[in-house]
């Protein structure tokens, strides 16, 4: 047996990991709701993998390529478009976040997912043209503003429904399972789509019922404390100023602080949401990778390391403030973006993986970060709105960097100089981190001038 300790020693460790999930590993009050959310969370992504960005910009450029009534320039613009969509649905966010208040919260999410599963099961109605191109695009938008209703109420579920201390791992297990059904779905889509580009039809319905299977199950969490988070919302709707964008503005000055974060945040995001357009171009136009390859490097890789690197950086979140956890974490996606790069320069699909692979390792931190960042800054009662200014910042720059991105292609493409736009998103990229860095370094000044006990901490 000895002998053969070795050998069973990966099917221990991953056993263990299997049992990291289970309900009975966290105190009692917190088991049934993360039970039950754990499951649905295994199968709503499903439903999602198929508008998933990475995967649906691989699908729409493929599969519309050289289509009748399809011109290539409109075809770039569009899958562009598929690829940003998630973060552009974002400026919805503020309208979420006022249209949810004071009303139960699990149900409000619960129709929300319904009516992105119907969604998804439309764009399958759409045929391989020009005419069904905008369809996929309009259609997709609706879905994605959908979810971003689900992803901004969400986080006041998870403040109340789980502790400060234990949040961002509950939280990181919850995006680990989603993060291996998405890459499912992603590989599913793929493996498809290589075999018919018409296979969509079918395969996009079949993915919406399963992501209707996982609401049901939502439908059954338990919000602790709703009454008096509902009571909390509507004392400070005099505060609220519903949809009107100045609501953002206001906030924003009254709490300077968080404005400095979201200013770096925006230029570091910028670099991000940058790269997904010149990326999926190289994918398909230069590497001419197939669906599957080019899914698993925009989608279905990333998110196969993210399970690794999520639970270390849950314990890093755990113990530091977002500012400090920015800092530190945002490098991984300059390191993501530059190999990039090099897998252009080169024409290399392997240092492309390699991009994917690193991608996954910031997407880890950048999924826990993105749901309780903003935590570290906002009072309870005003949870949603905080998480809707940075939803909405990340609607804006979801807008204009895929744009500018897609802007450099067209120009410096046919010069045989893509790989200087995505330099370029590795620039702006690393310019956002090192202002994390230069508001790190503000803080902990400011923190000894007022208890220098604190230097050195």
């Amino acid at each position: 047996m000895r002998d053969l300790a070795p050998l069973l020693l990966p099917v221990r460790l991953v056993g263990s990991f299997a049992r990291s999930f289970h309900p009975a590993e966290l105190p009692p009050m917190l088991r049934r709701t993360y039970g039950r959310e754990l499951v649905s969370w295994a199968f709503l992504p499903l439903m999602l993998g198929a508008i998933e960005g990475g995967t649906i910009a691989i699908v729409v450029k493929k599969a519309f390529t050289g289509q009748p009534g399809v011109d290539p320039f409109w075809l770039d613009l569009a899958t562009a478009w598929v690829g940003a969509a998630p973060n552009i649905a974002n400026l919805t966010s503020f309208i979420w976040a006022a249209a949810a208040r004071g009303r139960p919260k699990v149900a409000f999410i619960s129709w929300l997912q319904i009516a992105t599963c119907l969604l998804v099961a439309a764009i399958a109605l759409f045929p391989r043209d020009g005419l069904g191109l905008l369809g996929v695009c309009i259609a997709l938008g609706l879905a994605r503003t959908a979810w971003t209703g689900v992803i901004t109420i969400r986080a006041a579920v998870w403040r109340n429904n789980y502790p400060t201390a234990s949040r961002a791992t509950i939280a990181g297990k919850l995006a680990t399972v989603q993060s291996l059904f998405l890459a499912a779905a992603g590989a599913g889509v793929g493996w498809a789509m290589d075999r018919n580009p018409d296979n969509y039809h079918a395969l996009f319905p079949a993915l919406a019922v399963a992501g209707l299977f996982g609401n049901s199950i939502y439908r059954k969490v338990r919000l602790r404390r709703a009454r008096a988070l509902q009571r909390a919302e509507l004392d400070g709707r005099k505060r609220d100023t519903g949809f009107n964008p100045l609501a953002m503005v206001a906030l924003l000055r009254d709490d300077p602080l968080y404005a400095r974060f979201m200013l770096w945040m925006s230029i570091f995001g910028f670099g991000n949401l940058m790269l997904m357009a010149p990326m999926t171009y190289v994918i398909a136009d230069e590497l001419r990778m197939s669906y599957s390859a080019g899914i698993l490097a925009s989608t279905t890789l990333p998110l196969l390391v993210m399970p690794i690197a999520i639970p270390l950086w849950a314990r890093l979140m755990d113990r530091t403030h977002i500012v400090h956890f920015r800092s530190i974490h945002g490098w991984s996606f300059v390191a993501a973006s530059a190999a990039v790069t090099l897998s252009a320069l080169f024409a290399s699909e392997w240092l492309m993986y390699l991009g994917a692979a690193l991608m996954g390792v910031g997407f880890a931190g950048g999924t826990l970060a993105w749901n309780l960042g903003h935590q570290d800054f906002a009072p309870a009662a005003r949870d949603s709105e905080y998480m809707a200014v940075h939803v909405t910042l990340n609607g804006l720059r979801g807008i204009l960097a895929p744009i500018a991105s897609w802007y450099l292609y067209q120009w410096l493409a046919p010069k045989g100089l893509s790989s200087v736009v995505l330099l370029v998103c590795t620039v702006v990229n690393m310019a956002g981190v090192l202002g994390f860095m230069s508001m790190r370094a503000d803080i902990r000044r400011r923190s000894a001038e007022a208890d220098p006990a604190t230097v050195g901490r």
